[in-house]
């Protein structure tokens, strides 16, 4: 999901700390690092998805988008839409990690066996797919969320959380409300982890060779969090023009009924805005995956501490 791919390194660093204490105590610290991680990134992504969303000259640019929203709403404002990825992220992180792991398996038949780096763009591309069952709704709530922008003055109705917005878009439109956008978030998600878990997973070997003889298993948290970042960029670089659309999308007056409605936003991008439309608010998410694997692995690293110094 776009809230936090550099979360997902994490399955890296705990297989390292295996012997630590076992799988509860990694998903227990897991949940909290990407936790961390979103209320961390969320302000960036609430920029982020604005820009993706509204009008041309609405905002000169992130900075005047952030000046606005905090003017307006208050810092609280940046925090809209939180609540969503935040229950969300444990279930969608589980989901991507089994998908991810199967793909590799079931293209090399072994769990042992190093794939090569196209194998881990294809599982990296299936898991993006099967994580859309999950990751979908979970985005529709928070990007509607994001985007009330100054709703009350405008005389929209504004939504406290994602419990009554799902319940309203349910009630409105049946299932294809809480289903809205699914194939625009697949088309996203293809590319997005195929080009996050190669990048991730060049720049572990380039590491591994520089510095432990090849083995990754023996890398440090500093060039694992460094991996991600690279994973973390290469995931905006691969999908953005699509996060785009994806967006508009779900932002949209109403569920899409007809399967072309993803080129149907694409030319109403481009007859709006031209090129430069599919890629309003890219630097926030370029910006924030840099931190992002930062922040991700210290609250890991210090919540397994916390865990194995008071139950071993």
């Amino acid at each position: 999901m776009s809230e936090a791919p550099e979360a997902l390194v994490l399955d890296e660093l705990s297989a390292g700390n295996s012997g630590s204490g076992g799988g509860w105590k990694d998903f227990v610290a897991g949940s909290l690092a990407g936790a961390a991680q979103v209320a961390i990134g969320h302000p960036l992504d609430t920029i982020k998805v604005r820009m993706q969303v509204e009008k041309a000259g609405m905002f000169k640019g992130p900075v005047d988008c952030l000046l606005k929203t905090v003017k307006n709403e208050g810092v609280l404002g940046l925090y809209k839409g939180m609540a969503s990825p935040l229950v969300g992220i444990a279930a969608v992180n589980s989901l991507l990690f089994w998908a991810y792991s199967y793909g590799k398996t079931l293209q090399t038949g072994s769990p042992n066996i190093t794939p090569t780096m196209g194998q881990i763009a294809l599982a990296g591309a299936g898991a993006g797919v099967v994580n859309s069952v999950l990751a979908s709704p979970v985005e529709l709530l928070k990007v509607r969320l994001q985007v009330q922008y100054n709703a009350a003055a405008r005389g929209a109705e504004v939504f406290r959380g994602p419990v009554p917005l799902a319940r309203h878009l349910v009630q409105q439109f049946g299932a294809r409300g809480i289903a809205w956008g699914f194939w625009a978030t697949v088309a996203r998600e293809i590319p997005a982890y195929a080009a996050f878990y190669s990048g991730f997973e060049f720049a572990k070997r380039r590491f591994a060779d520089l510095l432990t003889d090849g083995d990754a298993s023996k890398l440090s948290p500093l060039p694992l969090m460094l991996s991600g970042s690279l994973g973390g960029v290469s995931y905006w670089v691969a999908c953005y023009p699509l996060d785009v659309i994806k967006s508009r999308v779900q932002n949209g007056s109403a569920p899409p009924r007809r399967m072309g409605y993803i080129a149907e936003t694409a030319r109403n991008i481009m007859a709006e805005q031209g090129v430069k439309g599919f890629f309003r608010g890219f630097s926030p998410s370029v910006i924030r995956s840099i931190p992002a694997a930062g922040v991700t692995f210290a609250t890991y690293e210090l919540v397994m501490r916390a865990l194995n110094n008071n139950l071993m």
